[in-house]
């Protein structure tokens, strides 16, 4: 398995933007498809955003799809998550993680499918 560490998170004002990465451990990071997921207080997890092993194919959710892009840099073993045009309710823990895949551009929306998570890091948005 891989190791994920998040950073990026903080305090933002409504409309304001962030940008989180995760940093990945091993030597096998492009072996792994990618995805943010998001929990708030008092909800369950939720999907966000994944990509696939080679970055060519990404998958939103409606709520974030023209505000949020993800990115991967396998060279740097890191994905990253640009957060614009942020709002109250993208308030959350972001959590990343990681799912082995032998396909190039397999996206994954489930959680079951990953196997690897981070600790999370806090986004706050402020009205």
């Amino acid at each position: 398995q891989v190791q994920l560490v998040e950073s990026g998170g903080g305090l933002v004002q409504a409309g304001g933007s962030l940008r989180l990465s995760c940093a990945a451990s091993g030597r096998t990071f492009s072996s792994y498809a990618m995805a943010w997921f998001r929990q708030a207080p008092g909800k369950e997890r939720e999907f966000v955003v994944a990509i696939s092993r080679s970055g060519g194919t990404t998958y939103y959710a409606n709520t974030v799809k023209g505000r949020f892009t993800i990115s991967r840099d396998n060279g740097k073993n890191t994905v990253y998550l640009q957060m614009n045009s942020l709002k109250p309710e993208d308030t959350a823990v972001y959590y990343c993680a990681a799912s082995p895949t032998t396909s190039s551009n397999g996206v994954y929306y489930n959680a079951p499918s990953y196997g690897s998570w981070g600790q999370g890091t806090q986004v706050t948005v402020s009205s």
